[in-house]
């Protein structure tokens, strides 16, 4: 079965956010398995797992409609993060480094989408 998604640096991107969002998160208190934890894992695999819907899809614009539905998970789980961190269960060094994480990855959506946008095929 051929993977189209797996060549992507966008996906690429967004499964090592995951396993990073997941790393920090083992951190959070138990009280919040079912709150923010879970929340924001959500989020966080429905970036590539959407990625990787959309490449598989036939048509371009199916493509950017799943590419989209990236970018608003993405902006779900910042939000998600920046309440973990004014709550303080989320510590400034983890944040910063997940912020970097996904602005790399919303920076690499927005040019895949740019990119499907002007392409012809």
């Amino acid at each position: 079965m051929e993977k189209p998604h797996k060549r992507l640096d966008a996906w690429k991107l967004a499964v090592e956010l995951v396993v990073s969002v997941y790393r920090a998160t083992e951190k959070f208190p138990r009280e919040e398995r079912f709150g923010l934890t879970s929340q924001i894992r959500r989020a966080a695999v429905s970036i590539p797992s959407n990625i990787a819907e959309g490449a598989a899809r036939k048509g371009k614009k199916e493509f950017v409609q799943f590419l989209h539905t990236a970018r608003g998970s993405l902006s779900e789980m910042d939000t998600q993060l920046d309440i973990a961190r004014e709550l303080g269960i989320l510590d400034q060094t983890n944040w910063s480094d997940l912020n970097e994480k996904m602005e790399r990855v919303d920076m690499t959506l927005a040019g895949l989408l740019r990119f499907q946008r002007s392409s012809h095929v």
